[in-house]
């Protein structure tokens, strides 16, 4: 769907020199029709090491970073097709979480069958379209550049505009006290 992605990594080769380690599109990606995860990088809590060849942005594409972790990713949000039942879209929500080993962060959906709550704290840009946050009491529209951070909340990501809507997201593992 997005072609024009590109990740650049950098690293260091074997006497401290830095070097381009990759160039290219992200190497992995769960696409759910014109949207998707499309994965960057995920430190998996594991100490830096520049000279590492270990691609951290290949794997099965999961929702959340592991403890201690962070995952880096574009994210698109497609429209919401027309005619569609709430009843379809819960059951498509219900395999995308499932299939992203999330189905647990659905914890409330009165909403909208796209809530869910991860054990993050996230940063996230919206780049490109138009979008609604959709949480518990609250919602806002978003327009590109407007920047969320997302505290571990029940919450729900709307496409409000033709085309997909592109965000780059940073999803750190916490404790979460509430």
């Amino acid at each position: 769907m997005f072609s024009n992605l590109r990740r650049v990594v950098t690293g260091n080769d074997a006497s401290g020199k830095s070097l381009i380690t990759f160039d290219g599109a992200p190497p992995a990606s769960y696409e759910m029709g014109a949207g998707g995860l499309y994965e960057l990088w995920d430190s998996a809590g594991n100490s830096l090491n520049s000279q590492d060849k270990l691609d951290r942005g290949l794997g099965k594409v999961v929702l959340g970073p592991q403890s201690g972790g962070v995952k880096f990713r574009y994210f698109a949000i497609a429209p919401t097709p027309e005619g569609i039942s709430n009843d379809e879209l819960n059951k498509m929500f219900a395999k995308v979480f499932g299939d992203i080993n999330a189905a647990d962060d659905r914890v409330d959906v009165t909403r909208h069958p796209g809530m869910h709550k991860t054990k993050t704290l996230d940063y996230i840009i919206l780049l490109k379209g138009t979008a609604k946050l959709i949480l518990d009491n609250d919602e806002t529209d978003l327009k590109p550049f407007d920047v969320v951070v997302q505290r571990s909340t029940n919450h729900a990501w709307v496409c409000t505009s033709q085309d997909p809507a592109l965000f780059i997201a940073v999803l750190i593992a916490t404790e979460v006290d509430i």
